[in-house]
Parts: structure tokens; C-alpha cells; sequence
């Protein structure tokens, strides 16, 4: 049986490893080893922040709501919960920007409740 190097196989691999860290600091950009384990540190990171950003975005959002809550004369857990009782079904991303964008909508909603 003939004997195979797999030259070209490696090569790819290689290669494809090099692009995915194009960018990367010092030598994990271009030291095979190097770049495969920053790119696993990379995808572990990728993957927490994706979900830290969905948590980072509601507590924004929460402390909009409650700053815009507090100027209209109720707190934020008030304002939520009759929100719930009402049935009122908006969400805070859009309770965010009603306080930010339109106040005086913001208020007739408190006001509503």
C-alpha cells in the first residue's frame, strides 16, 4: 500500500485556523498552536457574551424604566407589577424608550395605572 503524507489536509486545517484568529494579538495570529487555543479562550468568550448581553441590556433598560418611574411619582417594582394586574403587555425595551424617547406618553401610562 502506498504511503500518504496528507500534506494538503493539514495545509487547510491550518490555514482555516490562521483565518478564524486574522486580527488576533502577538503570535496567536499566526503560530498554529498559539492560535488554537486562543481560539477556543475566543469561542468560550463568544459564547458568555452573548448571553451577558441579553442580562446587560435588561438591567439598562430596568434602570431607564425605574429613573422615568421615580419622576413620575412611583417606583419601578410598583409600576411593573400594575403593569401585570393591568394586563398590559409591553416590554421593557419599549417601556425604555417611551421614558427616553416620549416622556409624555411614559406618563399617561403611569397615569393610567
Amino acid at each position: 500500500m502506498p504511503r500518504v503524507k496528507r500534506g494538503k489536509t493539514k495545509n487547510k486545517r491550518r490555514k482555516k485556523i490562521k483565518k478564524q484568529t486574522k486580527g488576533f494579538k502577538w503570535g496567536r495570529k499566526n503560530k498554529y498552536k498559539a492560535a488554537k487555543e486562543a481560539l477556543m479562550k475566543s469561542w468560550t468568550y463568544k459564547y458568555r457574551d452573548r448571553k451577558r448581553k441579553k442580562r446587560d441590556f435588561r438591567k439598562k433598560w430596568q434602570t431607564q424604566i425605574n429613573a422615568a418611574c421615580r419622576q413620575n411619582g412611583t417606583t419601578y417594582s410598583k409600576f411593573i407589577h400594575d403593569l401585570k394586574k393591568e394586563n398590559i403587555a409591553l416590554d421593557r425595551k419599549i417601556l425604555a424608550l417611551l421614558a427616553k424617547e416620549e416622556p409624555e406618553t411614559f406618563t399617561e401610562i403611569v397615569d393610567s395605572l
